[in-house]
């Protein structure tokens, strides 16, 4: 299997118990859509390598608690620690038609309903407070927070992503950082006339 057609569906923590049991996390929106699988790809030595699961049991936010097939003690647990658990891109959840996964739109052009066209979509980052999106917009990294009253929609026909922007964001990323970097630019557009 070909990590680019795979999602990353959690790491494994650490090991339970003596039998070869291992705890995973699951970093996804809903844990709970995956209580029933039978197999995850592990990823090892830059591969993916197919772990069947005997058994799995939720526990809290995200949390399970799996017993592999052919991992039966501590020290083979143990050799799973930080290890991503990976599944085809196929066995995603199907999404409401105004929602979208972030892996699609990397590479689509950010369309604002005020400004027109922004920039293009670089990446996603996870942080504690909130999830951003990061778009280079004029030579440099501008970053939107992922929440619903910005994100309008996704179209996949044209590879664009339609967002609102809240206000002065745009300017933020636009206007000098202090006073002096605006005489400096001043001064420039004086020395070019």
């Amino acid at each position: 299997m070909n990590i680019d057609a795979c999602f990353q569906l959690g790491y494994i923590v650490k090991t339970h118990g003596i039998k070869g049991q291992v705890v995973a996390f699951f970093d996804v929106d809903y844990p709970e859509d995956y209580e029933d699988l039978e197999s995850v790809f592990l990823e090892q030595g830059g591969r993916l390598i197919p772990f069947f699961i005997d058994s799995m049991e939720p526990q809290q936010k995200g949390r399970f608690i799996i017993q592999f097939e052919d991992v039966k003690t501590v020290e083979q647990a143990n050799k799973l620690r930080n290890t991503a658990l990976y599944l085809p891109l196929d066995e995603l959840p199907e999404l409401d038609e105004d929602q979208f996964y972030f892996h699609e739109v990397i590479g689509y052009k950010v369309q604002d309903e005020t400004h027109g066209a922004l920039g293009i979509v670089k990446e996603f980052y996870d942080m504690p407070q909130q999830q951003l999106m990061a778009m280079e917009y004029l030579g440099q990294e501008m970053l939107i927070p992922v929440i619903d009253e910005i994100f309008l929609r996704a179209d996949h026909e044209a590879r664009q992503l339609h967002v609102r922007l809240p206000e002065g964001l745009l300017e933020v990323y636009t206007q000098p950082s202090s006073p002096e970097e605006a005489d400096d630019k001043d001064d420039d557009a004086e020395d070019s006339q």
